[in-house]
């Protein structure tokens, strides 16, 4: 008679509320499904990391912020990601975080992997002290041409740890392409 397998116990604590990781590349309809995903009858927060660098950067949140209902508080947070959510993650039943990928390219470019890894696992362990269901979105840069670049390559190896990070501890992680949303997780 062989013996019941023993089943492993997780080494995080149990979510309070919900984490859902939303990957996709440019222009795939992430944000939509994201605010999908967030929508609910109480206070939602949009955390926008996007900053307003140049005309085409300015006409691209336009564009963003016009896709949203006046019931989403929008609340721009290049950098401080933690920080805003130490100080408001109670506030709200539903936030959406768009994008990572921004938030690495304004957190800077002497940024190394070790620091990426910080900021991030504090983010998450933020998230987890309180019970909004929280939708993080990122692009996935790993699926395309290998950049000529150091930097760039750098900078695609970066997001992808950080995507990896994000994607280990999510309840869900959903994949967009074309507008189609794949559950990974």
């Amino acid at each position: 008679m062989s013996k019941p397998r023993k089943t492993k116990k997780s080494l995080r604590a149990q979510p309070a509320g919900n984490l859902v990781f939303v990957l996709g590349g440019a222009a795939s309809g992430k944000s939509d499904v994201a605010l999908r995903f967030g929508q609910c009858d109480g206070p939602k927060a949009f955390i926008a990391t996007g900053q307003e660098l140049d005309e085409e950067m300015a006409a691209r949140i336009a564009r963003h912020r016009a896709t949203r209902s006046s019931d989403w508080i929008t609340v721009e947070v290049p950098v401080d990601l933690s920080e805003w959510a130490e100080n408001n993650i109670h506030i709200y039943q539903s936030i959406v975080i768009d994008c990572l990928t921004l938030w690495l390219s304004n957190i800077g470019e002497l940024v190394d992997e070790k620091i990426v890894q910080e900021k991030i696992a504090r983010l998450l362990q933020v998230i987890r002290t309180g019970s909004a269901k929280v939708v993080i979105v990122s692009n996935e840069l790993g699926m395309g041409l290998v950049p000529i670049g150091p930097e760039a390559r750098r900078f695609r190896d970066l997001s992808g740890k950080m995507n990896q990070l994000v994607a280990a501890e999510a309840d869900e992680v959903y994949f967009v392409v074309g507008g189609q949303t794949l559950k990974l997780k």
